[in-house]
């Protein structure tokens, strides 16, 4: 027993080491930060651009080094990390990304289909783990995950082994249509995989086509009928109804709005794209609802150096949430918000925004539908995103897709549709993803995925922070939970070159917003792999701080 406190009290004596090297670190990362860039600008006016060149290394360094301590402190604290046998230890680059024979595979494709936004072509029996091989043999971090899609990583054997079973090959064989002829044992699966992770309040699951449009249009579609049940007052529509919801006309096809915020992103079928506000490329040329936008916080940071900004620009928009269900002249059925506005550029919102947004609609009648088609499924450490807010009452929908494999949308027990085929389609779902699911679930358990991601996450945004302090041109706004983390570039341009240089330094990227780097890694994605990432972003940043030199200095 005393020799464990006399190891417990070393351990305290070294984190408080450690912290005060941290604290040290950041505020000298700060000063150096600041004092290099005059230092450059004072040897470009007084003693030519060799000289600056050299300063300019000297800095890089001593930057360097604050990274690396900030990291090695990070790593040092305690975790928890994924089991990965045969993954590899770390990138390999040996082409320009992409390469020759991903260029071709490119202007092959492009022959017979759009292939504009490919970043990569990977081959399938190599990628391991976290690290995606592409088609010229480069090794890369895979950071964004299928659009944030894949939650095991590259061939789990968890996911392998079950796929070799014969259950999978039935399913495989044979797709049934889920609403008229569902297989003897789909209550069963049904309880033992998305009822096991039902959101709270939220016990009903519909099914859909496996994208978060579908879930969200039909979150929609429900939310609708209940508002019109309540209006009315009865669940069958008159006759009159009937007839004139056939010509598209009132009442049977009613004016209702579903009210989303500016920079959200709930899909892009014709329903979901008028609540759609990320990018007018997506909108352009398309007719759409006359549905309303409220505008959403703009928070700034570091958050707790501006609390009292962030408070008021949170009220601006929550009074004008208030006016828009009030006012608007389209009666407001439905109002969907994600808890992080993730293709609008990462935009987050405080716990109390989000609370009063439940009692603004709960107050008015009016449904709440989260959006977790991005969140969902333990990417921010916990299995839903909105757990954090701690609502009083539930969401009345919470829709899914993405890591979940399949997709669809929880619902309060009032909101399921008061008949038949009101909500349907030929296949109802995916038995063969529902396994997939079931696997995701195992081993996120198993593994104790939702404390992996919270572990990673930290030493990402630890890492972040002290390269925000360093190179401050490149690296603003550090914001995030779990892994779901973003940052700014300052310039759109310039996001899009520092993506370019992170994948020739072996790190699979994407942007959001109009200028945001975001983070969807696997649940896999642990502690060994957040400090790579952080030497590849910062070989990266080296990379982009010379290129400008250059061009300062040449100008």
């Amino acid at each position: 027993a005393g020799l464990a406190r006399g190891r417990e009290g070393d351990r305290g004596t070294e984190r408080e080491k450690q912290k005060g090297r941290r604290e040290r670190n950041g505020r000298d990362g700060r000063r150096w930060a600041a004092d290099g860039v005059e230092m450059r600008a004072a040897l470009l006016r007084e003693t030519g651009a060799g000289w600056a060149r050299a300063a300019s290394a000297r800095m890089l360094r001593a930057m360097s080094t604050v990274v690396r301590d900030a990291k090695a402190a990070a790593t040092a604290a305690s975790g928890v990390d994924a089991e990965l046998p045969g993954e590899p230890r770390q990138v390999h680059v040996k082409t320009e990304v992409p390469g020759p024979r991903s260029r071709a595979l490119l202007a092959e494709m492009h022959a017979v289909q759009e292939s504009r936004s490919v970043a990569v072509f990977w081959e399938m029996t190599k990628s391991q783990g976290n690290y995606i091989v592409d088609a010229d043999g480069n090794t890369l971090l895979d950071i964004i995950g299928h659009i944030g899609s894949l939650p095991l990583g590259y061939n789990h054997p968890n996911m392998l082994a079950a796929a070799r079973s014969d259950e999978w090959a039935h399913h495989l064989a044979q797709r049934p249509a889920l609403g008229l002829c569902p297989p003897a044992d789909w209550p069963d699966k049904l309880r033992d995989t998305f009822l096991t992770v039902a959101p709270k309040g939220c016990d009903q699951v519909f099914t859909s086509c496996g994208c978060g449009a579908s879930a969200n249009e039909n979150a929609f579609k429900a939310a609708f009928i209940r508002f019109r049940n309540v209006q009315r007052g009865r669940e069958l529509a008159s006759e009159e109804e009937l007839q004139s919801s056939m010509r598209n006309e009132a009442p049977g096809s009613p004016e209702l709005a579903v009210l989303s915020f500016q920079k959200g992103f709930h899909g892009r079928t014709l329903g979901t794209l008028s609540a759609t506000c990320s990018k007018a490329q997506h909108k352009v040329d398309f007719p759409a609802f006359h549905w309303p936008k409220a505008p959403f916080p703009q928070l700034k940071y570091p958050l707790e150096e501006h609390t009292a900004e962030n408070a008021a620009e949170e009220a601006r928009c929550l009074n004008e949430v208030r006016s828009i269900l009030d006012s608007n002249p389209t009666p407001v059925a439905a109002l969907i918000v994600e808890p992080i506005l993730a293709e609008g550029g990462d935009l987050h919102a405080s716990k109390h925004f989000f609370q009063q947004l439940r009692v603004l609609t709960e107050d008015r009648g009016i449904a709440l539908i989260v959006d977790e088609v991005q969140t969902g499924c333990g990417a921010t450490g916990t299995f839903w995103a909105h757990e954090e807010w701690g609502l009083k009452s539930p969401p009345d929908f919470v829709t899914f897709a993405k890591k979940m494999q399949a997709s669809g949308f929880y619902s309060r027990p009032e909101y399921r549709a008061s008949q038949p085929f009101r909500l349907y389609n030929t296949w109802m779902g995916d038995p063969l993803r529902m396994l997939q699911l079931g696997v995701v679930l195992r081993t996120i358990e198993e593994q104790r995925l939702l404390e992996v991601v919270r572990s990673a996450g930290d030493v990402v945004m630890s890492g972040l922070n002290e390269l925000g302090q360093a190179y401050p041109e490149h690296v603003q706004n550090v914001r995030g939970r779990g892994t779901f983390v973003a940052f700014d570039a300052s310039t759109g341009a310039e996001r899009d070159a520092l993506l370019h240089e992170l994948r020739q330094h072996g790190a699979h990227m994407g942007g959001c917003g109009d200028r945001a780097i975001r983070l969807r890694p696997a649940l896999v994605f642990s502690r060994r792999h957040a400090v790579e990432f952080l030497d590849i972003l910062e070989k990266a940043l080296v990379a982009r701080h010379r290129a400008a030199a250059s061009s300062a200095a040449a100008a």
